[in-house]
């Protein structure tokens, strides 16, 4: 008699929506337990190699801190491919510009460096205000830790 591994499919998750209000948290912690949560690893069928992840939308995304001087002294760094082409920016220039992209930033460096990282990318919708389009798929407000 064989005994077999068992490996999910993707068919075999149920996955469902969270919403999380970034109001106050702490960048990286809010990043973490996004990133583990779009991962899949709290579902009891957790596979490395396989979406078993939920959906997750962060709401109020212009309200989150930063802790000590990582405001003024965290760079994001993009290159324009020429020659002296270095752009930098601040994350007090980022927060004020683009805050969506901070926490979009900080979720993706702590997801896979693949193509199942850049799957689990998209099932992350940002905001900076209190709304959000998402109401036909009945999410569920997930309340994190203030960190």
């Amino acid at each position: 008699m064989k005994k077999y591994t068992y490996s999910p499919r993707p068919a075999d998750n149920q996955q469902t929506w969270y919403v999380v209000d970034a109001e106050g948290m702490v960048l990286g912690r809010l990043a973490s337990a996004v990133a583990a949560r779009l991962r899949g690893k709290m579902n009891p069928l957790y596979s490395p190699h396989v979406d078993t992840g939920d959906w997750v939308v962060v709401v109020n995304a212009d309200k989150v801190r930063l802790t000590g001087k990582k405001l003024d002294q965290k760079n994001y760094y993009r290159h324009s491919g020429y020659m002296g082409g270095l752009k930098t920016v601040t994350a007090r220039e980022l927060l004020a510009k683009k805050p969506e992209d901070l926490v979009r930033k900080a979720v993706r460096g702590m997801l896979p460096k693949n193509r199942l990282g850049r799957k689990l990318n998209k099932k992350l919708k940002v905001y900076a205000g209190p709304g959000h389009p998402h109401e036909a798929q009945t999410p569920v407000e997930w309340k994190l830790d203030q960190g």
